[in-house]
């Protein structure tokens, strides 16, 4: 009997056949373990403590996996005034070049500590020092705060041994919006931006606007109804939804703007982020590429521990970006 192609449903979750076996079983596994709990209301501050905590409970126990699995050296320090994680992967030599990771969490959660799964996986593919920023979360910080935060780091990294051509940034969801934002007001402001620019799933959009956060809602584990609405009020005033430093999609980039290379997957409510995105840098004459994966879920990258082909595949991509534009 011929072998069916078509997939099978899980509590309406599909699950295709044609992505590798690997990503398939771990798309059952998402499935089982999404989270439906409705966020806080934004100014809820306990509420938003309670979830964070919990969160970093859970993910701390995962440091442990991606520390023995790469053996990274990892040095907490301030640059500037700025908490960080700075990460040397094994057998890390100085050449001059690193990234400036940003990591993800809508704002909300995550931590430069519970952010390993994917800021060490990049470190050790590119053999970049990463510096992960411990920015300051909402709704105890708003809009613009943490983007500051990552423009002190990047300003205070090039007044000292390093240049702004020898830096890159990168960022997951959330953190690939602020990544975006960082370098449109460092451009606005008339000063150096970094080399390149790397998107893992980026949240470019925190309005809800788009075609896929409707057509492929219940097929990612992301929820905006009841969680990223409430993350996005808590960031950002509604009025302030749309500015281009909140959400990039909305920014013109006929002033310029670094490499981009976009990466995400089918499965996401953000899909139109992407697409969006990718168009408003394409039609400015910027160079970006975007990079999408079949049936991959919210920041797959961010999966380095393990034997799943596309995340593999999305992390050399990844490195070869980089490469190309830090000249390594």
């Amino acid at each position: 009997m011929k072998k069916s192609n078509t997939g099978r449903l899980m509590n309406n979750f599909y699950i295709p056949q044609t992505i590798s076996p690997e990503a398939q079983e771990y798309l059952v596994y998402l499935n089982e373990e999404a989270e439906s709990e409705p966020f806080p209301d934004p100014d809820n501050l306990e509420g938003w403590r309670t979830l964070y905590d919990r969160n970093e409970a859970y993910f701390l126990e995962l440091d442990a996996e991606v520390i023995a699995e790469f053996e990274p050296d990892l040095i907490e320090t301030l640059v500037g005034s700025v908490p960080v994680i700075d990460i040397r992967p094994l057998g890390w030599q100085e050449n001059g070049k690193l990234v400036i990771f940003l990591h993800g969490g809508a704002y909300v959660m995550f931590s430069a500590r519970t952010s390993l799964v994917g800021s060490v996986p990049l470190a050790d593919v590119t053999g970049l020092r990463v510096i992960s920023v411990d920015y300051s979360l909402a709704p105890f910080s708003r809009y613009p705060v943490a983007i500051d935060q990552v423009l002190e780091v990047f300003q205070t990294l090039i007044a000292g041994v390093h240049q702004a051509r020898d830096i890159a940034f990168c960022g997951d969801s959330a953190g690939g919006a602020l990544a975006c934002g960082a370098a449109l007001r460092l451009r606005d402001k008339g000063l150096p931006m970094p080399a390149a620019i790397v998107l893992w799933s980026p949240w470019s959009d925190i309005s809800r606007t788009g075609d896929t956060y409707f057509t492929l809602a219940g097929q990612d584990t992301l929820d905006y109804e009841h969680q990223l609405s409430q993350a996005a009020s808590a960031y950002a005033e509604i009025e302030e939804h749309r500015l281009p430093y909140v959400s990039p999609v909305y920014a013109d980039y006929n002033g310029g703007f670094p490499p981009t290379l976009i990466q995400g997957g089918t499965k996401e409510i953000f899909l139109s982020n992407f697409i969006r995105h990718y168009q408003a840098l394409d039609q400015a004459g910027m160079k970006v590429k975007l990079d999408l994966y079949e049936g991959m879920w919210h920041v797959f990258q961010a999966l380095g521990v393990g034997d799943i082909p596309e995340v593999q595949l999305a992390l050399n991509k990844t490195d070869e970006w980089l490469r190309l534009h830090l000249d390594y």
